[in-house]
């Protein structure tokens, strides 16, 4: 499938699962919907894999690094921004974790030797600031006191979580392992994480056997774990983990988008104009430069 097909498919679906979310909370705690939505998914996945006949056998070093891939990126991250929401309304959050774009330029320099895009970090920076303007009624009544504060914290290591996991999966996709078998294992070992760190926190795990709880978290792990999570990892490899991304900005506007078709909301001029700051922001970090003509090559030499 083509870069843009799976850009605007991991968009959509992550703008949307913003709303299955809804559906996960009440009588189930947040740890557990996460054992089952990554377990679920885990357990799709190695169907597929077996039903496949794909290759299984790695190395201890390379589950070793897979097992981080999963830890990073399909427990931790979740798990602190649950946390975070107890503490500060979701724009906070969004906006907090819109900044991946940026700590996935920064580890990825560092872990990975990449170059720093001048065109990314900008594209990035109006992207973060877009996203600020449009969730500028939530960041306004925001005060650095009580449990503010330690949701602004999980938020952020939500954040290098999320990265950390991004720049593990570049690496494993760098060294030959392949995407789906990864996806697969990977999410097995969440599910594990966040199972020892639900138990260690005394987390009941009670289930929700409603029709909404259900069909939500069926939509969770197929769509929003199996596909998306598929979908964006190949882009990591294809485009890079910072251009990839991008996303992340990208998604919640999907979701508000949503939330005014079937919810009501409104939106003011401030609004607007965050969103024309994300969109110049993404066409910044997607579109390619150029390479000067031959001419003016010669000239400069």
């Amino acid at each position: 499938m083509q870069n843009g097909l799976l850009y605007v498919l991991t968009s959509l679906i992550w703008g949307s699962t913003w709303i299955a979310i809804t559906y996960q909370l009440g009588v189930v705690a947040p740890e557990a919907s996460i054992v089952y939505r990554f377990g679920l998914a885990a357990l799709v996945l190695g169907v597929y894999v077996v039903v496949r006949r794909l290759p299984t056998r790695f190395t201890a070093g390379e589950h070793a690094f897979i097992a981080l891939q999963g830890a990073f990126l399909f427990s931790f991250n979740y798990i602190l921004v649950y946390l975070a929401e107890q503490h500060l309304n979701s724009g906070l959050v969004a906006v907090v974790f819109s900044t991946i774009i940026i700590m996935n330029v920064l580890l990825g320099a560092v872990f990975l030797g990449n170059s720093i895009r001048p065109r990314v970090v900008a594209g990035g920076v109006l992207g973060v600031g877009g996203l600020a303007l449009v969730f500028a009624r939530e960041l306004a009544g925001f005060e650095l006191a009580g449990g503010s504060s330690l949701g602004l914290g999980l938020s952020f290591f939500a954040v290098v979580s999320a990265s950390l996991g991004n720049i593990v999966a570049a690496r494993n996709q760098r060294a030959g392992l392949p995407i789906v078998q990864t996806n697969a294992l990977g999410m097995g070992y969440g599910t594990l994480a966040t199972l020892v760190v639900a138990l260690a926190r005394g987390v009941p795990f009670g289930f929700d056997s409603s029709p909404s709880y259900l069909l939500s978290l069926a939509y969770l792990a197929v769509f929003g774990s199996v596909v998306a999570f598929g979908s964006y990892l190949t882009l990591v490899g294809r485009m890079g983990v910072d251009r990839a991304a991008y996303i992340g900005v990208v998604f919640p506007l999907v979701a508000l988008a949503l939330s005014t078709a079937f919810e009501g909301l409104l939106w003011d001029m401030r609004g607007a104009a965050g969103v024309a700051l994300v969109a110049a922001g993404n066409l910044l970090v997607l579109s390619r430069r150029r390479a000067a003509p031959a001419s003016a090559l010669a000239g400069a030499s």
